[in-house]
């Protein structure tokens, strides 16, 4: 029995360095290897951040929120490494500014650009809103509390104010094409001041600051693609500035030290975004352009660019139904009582400890999701069916060629079955 488990082990690892070698053969040499990793750890790491700081207390009254940032204020540091929104912005200001250059080298109409981006955010959302309008008819039709539903409906669906900033940012590209970063962030400096120094201005006014705040690291983002922020000194500027204006906003200004929302709190540096959380994200940005040569130098190994490459495929579809894997952990073990780390209360140390083991949990029901879901990303679902009906069965090499299709979707080289294509 252990020869033979030995060999099923080494027959995995045979098969899993197979396939990365065949990616990365596949991946053609002018792709940039840096911009998928940033972009793979941009999504990892809100999709840990959240798993880590969002906790489904169970009440007699049914399921409520809580962070245990609310409770252990010393944990702030964590929401520093996992908070990675403005890396995704920058490369998705960097992707988009670079692949309509490339759609208009080739004769394509901006609203042809625009659809074809647009069309593979709006597939996997379209599912995810449906699932969960089932869900909440459920819950509603079996006497689940309101207050329940509420909680997991807004959890579920709260990844999607992400995804619309997005839309918007990507569907103004032509506009903020040559925008300097300094505007955006003067208004979120301005808001900033009338909300918090001067106490001026309507209750909603810092909403303003939603597009304005990620419209920085966008405009960085395009930056990038005129060759603007390609010497070292430009990452150092970044880095060592938002890092200095982040410590005195958090130290001397008053602003929060975590850089997610805490229940309960009076402000947020994210809902909406402040100035701080916009500094923090310069000195992000500055941090990313600063590891770009080491990221490059570890994706020419298959294994490493592999995994990023799986990542990239479907990054919609983890960050849409990580939420949804956490929530379908949670209630699937109510059954069996209050269990620590995942329906207690986030009150301590070891609170976190227990998380941390619960973590893997909640990425296996998520791959369990990527299954089901991932066709409605990649848009493979409905062609695959065809190519089954029609019996193609011919083994190909699928090569995304040029930036504006592999980059502009997110997509990377990958092997698949079907017709030539």
């Amino acid at each position: 029995m252990p020869d033979t488990g030995s060999r099923t082990a080494r027959s995995i690892r045979s098969a899993i360095r197979h396939g990365a070698r065949r990616v990365d053969a596949a991946t053609p040499d002018s792709r940039d290897r840096a911009v998928d990793a940033l972009r793979a750890c941009a999504i990892l790491g809100v999709v840990l951040g959240h798993w880590l700081v969002t906790a489904l207390v169970a009440h007699d009254d049914g399921l409520h929120t809580a962070s245990p940032l609310g409770r252990m204020p010393w944990l702030a540091p964590v929401s520093w490494v996992f908070q990675t929104l403005a890396v995704f912005f920058l490369v998705g200001g960097h992707v988009a500014t670079k692949s309509l250059a490339s759609a208009r080298a080739r004769g394509l109409t901006y609203g042809q650009w625009l659809h074809s981006r647009l069309a593979r955010l709006a597939r996997p959302v379209l599912a995810l809103l449906c699932l969960w309008a089932v869900v909440t008819a459920a819950l509603l039709l079996t006497g689940a509390p309101a207050d329940t539903v509420h909680t997991l409906v807004k959890l579920a669906l709260s990844p999607l104010w992400f995804l619309l900033v997005f839309a918007a940012l990507t569907a103004a590209t032509p506009l903020v094409t040559r925008l300097h970063p300094l505007w955006p962030l003067a208004v979120v400096l301005h808001v900033d001041v009338l909300r918090f120094g001067l106490h001026l201005g309507p209750s909603w006014l810092g909403w303003a600051n939603l597009p304005a705040g990620w419209l920085v690291p966008y405009t960085l983002g395009a930056a990038w693609t005129r060759g603007e922020l390609d010497t070292r000194r430009a990452g150092w500027v970044l880095l060592a500035s938002g890092t200095t204006a982040t410590a005195l906003l958090v130290g001397w200004a008053g602003y929060p030290a975590a850089m997610v929302g805490v229940p309960g709190a009076a402000v947020s540096n994210l809902n909406p975004p402040t100035l701080a959380a916009v500094t923090f994200g310069l000195a992000q940005c500055g941090l990313a352009l600063l590891l770009r040569d080491r990221l490059r130098r570890a994706m020419r190994r298959p294994l490493p660019w592999a995994a990023v490459a799986t990542v990239n495929l479907s990054a919609m579809t983890i960050f849409l139904w990580h939420q949804t894997a956490l929530m379908a952990t949670t209630a699937a073990a109510l059954p069996a009582g209050r269990l620590p780390g995942l329906h207690t209360a986030p009150d301590g140390p070891a609170w976190i400890a227990v998380r941390l083991l619960w973590l893997p949990v909640f990425a296996l029901v998520l791959t369990v999701c990527w299954g089901a879901f991932r066709s409605y990303e990649q848009g493979g679902g409905r062609r695959a069916r065809d190519r089954r009906a029609h019996g193609r069965r011919s083994r190909v090499v699928r090569v995304h060629r040029g930036v504006a299709g592999d980059e502009e979707r997110g997509a990377v080289p990958r092997v698949s079955r079907g017709r030539r294509v």
